[in-house]
């Protein structure tokens, strides 16, 4: 049996429990934080004292838990790197549940959320990274390169195994992808999972030249970031609410990097949940989601005209610029202290298309 306290701002609102020999988990809010008022997911979860199960989610989608915990579970590339250190720890990826892989995420997930115990290594300051090292030792686990251990092996290995941990793990998506703080004056880059001091701001930076980096089937080329940073500059020139882009050039390469929405000034948190999680619906399953759910979503969750209206441009944008990576989790909903709700700003924005739809 595996159980976990959830918390937010401080506080816990409930814990998630996954049983032996059992494929999905049960949670149960806080019965404090049942009468807190504050909805977390208020169209399939709402604030109540009865176990949450959803035993019938497709788990592909959703691994045995509500979409409210499955959307701090990292994706495709961070759990390639925990599968990667639990090598390390002479265990199979299998062996490592669910709720484990939440308090792995522990308190360094998107969004506010956050997960205890706590597992896996953590770091105590916010150390200096570098770029080069874990662009190498990214592409070595996502292309299974060499054996593991032998590509693990060495002190310098050792030390990029460590900061690719601290940074990748959580970021979300399925290409390779660091949470990183950076100081704009003098260009130092640190780890973005916990305070890095004075003068950093936090962003998301996805690496470019990594082997085997892709969403679907094909690899991203070299250059990719570049063209993403494009498709940023023109879905602004369009009207379109995105966060700061920039590209960082290093070695031949251009990293795309965007400034976390999910943060405040200071670093203060967000509560963040995509339409995936929001709705329950299947990201996995390309064509079966349509912007209507999108615009449905708006509407229940009571916000302004003027979110239908962002919402109704990214469409028109998609269409246009051959965007096909906008499934349910490529869309998200922010919500503040007091319970308030918005439309987060665009992501994933860049050039995605298969003739064949998919």
């Amino acid at each position: 049996m595996v159980i976990a306290t959830v918390r937010l701002w401080g506080r816990s609102i409930g814990a998630v429990l996954m049983e032996e020999g059992r494929d999905h988990a049960a949670f149960q809010y806080d019965p404090a934080f049942a009468r807190s008022g504050i909805e977390l997911s208020p169209l399939v979860m709402p604030l109540s004292d009865r176990v949450y199960e959803f035993p019938t989610l497709p788990r592909d989608a959703f691994h045995g838990l509500p979409g409210l915990l499955s959307d701090s579970l990292p994706d495709r590339f961070g759990n390639a790197l925990i599968n990667a250190w639990l090598a390390t720890q002479g265990r199979t990826p299998e062996s490592f549940t669910p709720v484990e892989r939440l308090c792995y995420t522990g308190t360094r997930g998107m969004g506010a959320l956050e997960f205890s115990p706590a597992l896996g290594p953590r770091p105590r300051k916010a150390t200096t990274i570098e770029i080069d090292a874990l662009v190498q030792l990214a592409s070595d686990i996502l292309s299974h390169r060499n054996a593991l251990q032998a590509s693990l092996a060495g002190a310098a290995r050792e030390k990029a195994l460590n900061d690719i941990l601290r940074v990748g793990t959580s970021a979300g998506g399925a290409r390779a992808k660091a949470v990183i703080a950076w100081n704009v004056e003098t260009g130092e880059l640190r780890s973005g999972q916990i305070a890095a001091g004075e003068g950093f701001d936090y962003w998301l930076l996805k690496f470019d030249g990594v082997s085997a980096n892709r969403d679907k089937e094909l690899d991203d080329p070299k250059g990719y970031g570049a063209i993403e940073y494009a498709y940023h500059l023109m879905a602004k020139a369009a009207g379109i609410t995105m966060t700061d882009c920039r590209l960082l050039e290093e070695n031949g390469r251009r990293h795309f990097m965007t400034r976390r929405f999910d943060r405040l000034a200071g670093g203060e948190k967000l509560h963040m949940q995509s339409l995936c999680a929001l709705a329950h619906l299947d990201f996995n399953q390309p064509g079966a989601h349509g912007y209507e759910q999108a615009l449905l979503t708006i509407r229940q969750l009571q916000l302004p005209m003027a979110a239908l209206e962002e919402q109704f441009r990214r469409m028109a944008f998609n269409i246009v610029a051959r965007n096909q990576d906008d499934h349910v989790k490529n869309i998200a909903f922010l919500m503040d202290k007091q319970g308030r709700w918005s439309l987060a700003p665009a992501f994933d924005v860049t050039y995605s298309y298969n003739p064949s739809g998919a």
